[in-house]
C-alpha cells in the first residue's frame, strides 16, 4: 500500500492519479494518525506531519519513506535505519517555487504590501500618514545575503543581481561564480536582506541571531523556523532593530493563535507553502513514482538519505 499523508487539494489528487494511476495511492488526511493503516503501508509519501519512531516500529511492511521535498528533519532517521526503512528526499524539485516565494516575501516586506492592501480594501488607500511611505524600499542597491547556496539560492541569486542587488552568500564551502562568499557573521552584519536557504541540523538550529543582523535589515525565511531564535526575532521586530521579516516557516507549525508574530505589522506570514505549487507537485510525484518502481525492481533509489 502506498499512502500519501497529506490534505491534498483537488489538483494535487488529480496529479497523484495522473502520475501513479487512479486508485493506486491511498490518501490519509495529515491531521489523522496513520494507526489504522500502519500494518499495510509499504511506501509512505511524507509531506510535513512528523514520522515518529513509534510509527515506524508499528509498520512492519514499511520499506520506503519518500519525502515530497528536501528537509528530512521531520522523520525519525535513526528509527528508519534501525528498522531497515529507506528514506529518500528530492532535492531540486521545489527550488523554483521556493526561490520565487523568497523573492515575493522580500518584495512584500520592502513595499509593505499587506499594510497598503488592507488600507486600500478599507477605502483608505490615500489616507495613510505620508511618513508611512518613508519605510518602503527597493531590492536594487541593497546587499542581499543568502545563507546556504543550494538550488533555490542559486536560482534566486541572478534574479537579485539583475534587479541591481549586491548578492553575497555563505555556505559550507566557497563556490565558483560571480557572487561574494562571506562568513556567516560578516554576512549578517553587512546584509540589508538575509534570506535563509539551509537545512535544519543540530549545527544550524538557532544559528541565526536577529540582533546580529544589520540595523534595519529584513529577514526572509523559507527554510525552517528553528533556524532562528523566534523569541529574539519577535524582540528585534518589536524594537525596530529589524525593518521586517517575511516568514513561511515557524518553530511551531501550524502557527498557533496567540503567537506574538501574528500581531506584528512588519511581519509578512505564510503557512509553509513556499514549496507548494502544482508544478512542484508534478515534479515531486514523478520522482516518487520512479522510486516506487525502483523499490519494486530492487534497483538503487534516487536521493536516498537512509
Amino acid at each position: 500500500m502506498i499512502v500519501l499523508h497529506a490534505r491534498p487539494s483537488p489538483g494535487f489528487r488529480a496529479a497523484v492519479d495522473a502520475v501513479f494511476g487512479a486508485g493506486v495511492v491511498t490518501h490519509v488526511d495529515e491531521a489523522a494518525p496513520l494507526d489504522a493503516v500502519a500494518g499495510e503501508i509499504t511506501v509512505l509519501l511524507h509531506v510535513l506531519t512528523p514520522v515518529t519512531a513509534d510509527f515506524i516500529a508499528s509498520a512492519p511492511r514499511l520499506k520506503l519513506i519518500q519525502k515530497l521535498g528536501v528537509g528530512v528533519n521531520t522523520i525519525a532517521l535513526d528509527a528508519a535505519r534501525e528498522h531497515g526503512v529507506a528514506v529518500c528526499n528530492m532535492p531540486g524539485t521545489n527550488s523554483q517555487a521556493v526561490a520565487e516565494m523568497a523573492l515575493s516575501l522580500m518584495m512584500a516586506v520592502l513595499r509593505r504590501t499587506c499594510f497598503f492592501d488592507a488600507r486600500t480594501r478599507a477605502g483608505e488607500g490615500w489616507t495613510a500618514d505620508p511618513s508611512e511611505l518613508d519605510s518602503v524600499g527597493e531590492v536594487g542597491g541593497r546587499t542581499v545575503g543568502l545563507v546556504g547556496f543550494g538550488n533555490s539560492a542559486q536560482l534566486l541569486a541572478p534574479v537579485l543581481a539583475a534587479l541591481g542587488a549586491r548578492v553575497v552568500y555563505t555556505a559550507r564551502s566557497e563556490r565558483d561564480g560571480p557572487y561574494e562568499f562571506l562568513q556567516l557573521g560578516q554576512l549578517l552584519a553587512e546584509s540589508d536582506i538575509v534570506s535563509l536557504h539551509m537545512p535544519l541540523t543540530e549545527e544550524t538550529r538557532a544559528s541565526i541571531d536577529p540582533f546580529a543582523m544589520k540595523q534595519g535589515a529584513v529577514l526572509v525565511n523559507t527554510a525552517r523556523g528553528e533556524l532562528v531564535d523566534e523569541a529574539r526575532l519577535v524582540a528585534a521586530l518589536t524594537a525596530g532593530h529589524l525593518r521586517g521579516a517575511g516568514l513561511d516557516v515557524f518553530a511551531e507549525e501550524p502557527l498557533p493563535r496567540g503567537n506574538p508574530l501574528l500581531g506584528l505589522p512588519n511581519a509578512v506570514l505564510a503557512p509553509h507553502i513556499a514549496w507548494l505549487t502544482p508544478e512542484t507537485l508534478v515534479r515531486s510525484l514523478t520522482v516518487a513514482h520512479e522510486n516506487c518502481r525502483r523499490l519494486g525492481a530492487g534497483e538503487a533509489l534516487l536521493h536516498q538519505v537512509v
